[in-house]
């Protein structure tokens, strides 16, 4: 890798991370345009991983105020219960939180239940993950498509009403199953846990919010792993290069987050529904037709 390819798939992890577009579409794509190790799957699927660490960057410093909230929530009514400060009772707030919990250390807990789905099926299909097989064309764009489709539905049936303070275990549920989509390429994590918030009723922002947060975990889980293999797989040439490509990913990846939260407020996802099902159809066309094969 060098530097200019490292820059160019900065850039497009930050941009396409946590907008609902697929990450992993544009970043198979880019790969290919920079013939980045010359498609080998295993260097390419180590070197997004990694460059994911600049976008966790981006959210944890965008969150910087809510993360340090929940986690000091969570460990003073912890503490408290232990202590016997604070009874423990279960009637909570619109019968979703138990009433020993503040709202911050609530999010807490179902921070870490949404993220069980994502964290068990990932490690069992490990290999597959990292394999060429999710790197094909042909699933990238039907993913692209399917996922289009079912946020549409998710918009046209859900109510839109729940804010953060809201959610329950369902909510976590929901939003927590539909990011396991996000292991299959052309998904996208934001578009799926969009579409698993909107349809248990989510507000879009609360929804894009709780997003943001839930992906704190997966992608620190999956950037520290593939650093390791990253060590291992990549030549030395490439890790400067790679820290600079993973400092672009974190800038563009927090202006993104800003965007995303700031369009939601007053629009829908429509924009990005038509944009994954015109890039979906031009793919499927493209292999079709034999223009492009569907391996790297």
């Amino acid at each position: 890798m060098n530097l200019l390819q490292a820059i160019i798939l900065g850039i497009v992890q930050g941009l396409t991370e946590f907008i609902p577009i697929s990450s992993t579409a544009h970043l198979v794509f880019a790969s290919r345009f920079t013939n980045l190790y010359e498609g080998n799957a295993e260097q390419i699927t180590a070197t997004i991983a990694v460059l994911q660490l600049g976008t966790l960057a981006a959210v944890l410093i965008y969150f910087a105020a809510d993360i340090l909230s929940i986690t000091a929530a969570f460990v003073r009514d912890h503490w408290n219960l232990l202590t016997r400060k604070r009874p423990m009772r279960f009637s909570g707030t619109n019968g979703v939180r138990p009433m020993w919990l503040s709202e911050e250390a609530w999010l807490g807990w179902l921070i870490i239940i949404g993220s069980i789905p994502i964290g068990i099926i990932g490690l069992l299909f490990k290999d597959l993950i990292e394999g060429e097989a999710t790197k094909n064309l042909w699933v990238i764009s039907i993913m692209l498509i399917s996922v289009a489709v079912l946020l549409m539905f998710a918009e046209l049936v859900g109510k839109r009403r729940k804010e953060l303070r809201d959610f329950g275990i369902i909510d976590t549920l929901a939003v927590g199953f539909a990011q396991v989509l996000a292991l299959v390429p052309g998904a996208s994590r934001s578009g799926s846990t969009l579409m698993g918030g909107l349809f248990a009723g989510q507000k879009r922002e609360a929804a894009a919010r709780f997003s943001f947060l839930l992906s704190i975990p997966a992608i620190a889980a999956s950037g520290l792993l593939e650093l390791k293999e990253a060590w291992l797989l990549l030549p030395q040439t490439s890790f400067m290069p790679l820290l600079v490509g993973t400092i672009v990913s974190a800038v563009i990846g927090y202006f993104s987050i800003w965007f995303l939260l700031a369009f939601l407020r007053k629009n829908s996802t429509a924009i990005f529904i038509i944009y994954r099902i015109v890039l979906g159809g031009i793919i499927l066309v493209l292999l079709w037709q034999g223009v492009i094969s569907p391996q790297i």
